[in-house]
Order: C-alpha cells, then structure tokens, then sequence
C-alpha cells in the first residue's frame, strides 16, 4: 500500500512516499507554506496526486513523552487533513527525526542553502521508514 509520510513545518513541510510493496520511502518534495489552511491543502492535494492509502504525519513529542505546543499544532494538521481526505490520517512519533535528518546530510556532505532546501523531506523519509519498520514487525508477531 502506498503510504505518504508529512514533516509539517511552519514555513517548509516535506512529504515522502513508499512504493506499493512499502519497501522503499522515497522523497517527493518540500511544500513551501506559511499558511496553515493552505498548507493543509496543498497536503491534501498531493496525497490525492500520488494516489497514497495512508497518511501519517510526525508528532513531534517531547522527550519525556509529553505532548507541547508544537505536538499539538500536528495534531491540528493532521485532524484537519483527515477533513480532506478519504484515507486513514494517522500520527507518528517523530522525535529526533530532524537530528536525524541533519546527521543523514552531514555524513552527506550536503551544506548551505541546498541543505535548507531538502532537510523537511529527509525527515519526511525517515518517519516513513520508522513506520514501515513498525509495520514489518507488527505482521510478524500477528
């Protein structure tokens, strides 16, 4: 099942797919958007491009495991996308999926502003690849 992956941003939000055999999360691009009604849409909008079955969107919590402000704006991007979309919107913890991220471009030798440009859906491929892994070994105990 094809399955999108959403690292909402404030300004820059990355978005990854996984082919059908959810085997390989692939980038498909930063959305450039401030606005969060537009944002939203434009979500919306790709996961009906990309024909996807499921969404899940990172959730950043805290450390502790608690749930801050950020964490809660997701969850109000997830809720309202779900609004547009007739497929399964799910949250996904995401913690230190950006240091992650950076991590991934430094070993990468990736700088400046070419780093900026893409470091929203290197995360987005990494929540995939954490939710596919949980996928994978959930059908294995089943």
């Amino acid at each position: 099942m094809k399955i999108m992956a959403v690292d909402f941003g404030d300004a820059r939000t990355g978005l990854a797919v996984c082919d059908r055999t959810e085997f390989l999360a692939s980038p498909v691009g930063v959305i450039e958007e401030k606005d969060f009604d537009a944002c939203v849409q434009k979500v919306a909008y790709a996961a009906e491009e990309y024909d996807v079955k499921e969404i899940v969107v990172g959730f950043p919590k805290n450390m502790d495991g608690s749930v801050g402000a950020r964490a809660e704006k997701c969850k109000l991007f997830a809720d309202e996308l779900a609004k547009l979309v007739a497929v399964p919107v799910k949250l996904w913890d995401e913690r230190r999926t950006t240091i992650s991220a950076h991590n991934i471009l430094n070993e990468t030798n990736v700088r400046g502003k070419k780093r900026k440009e893409i470091i929203d859906e290197v995360a987005a491929v990494i929540i995939l690849e954490s939710y596919l892994e949980f996928r994978k070994n959930s059908e294995k105990k089943d």
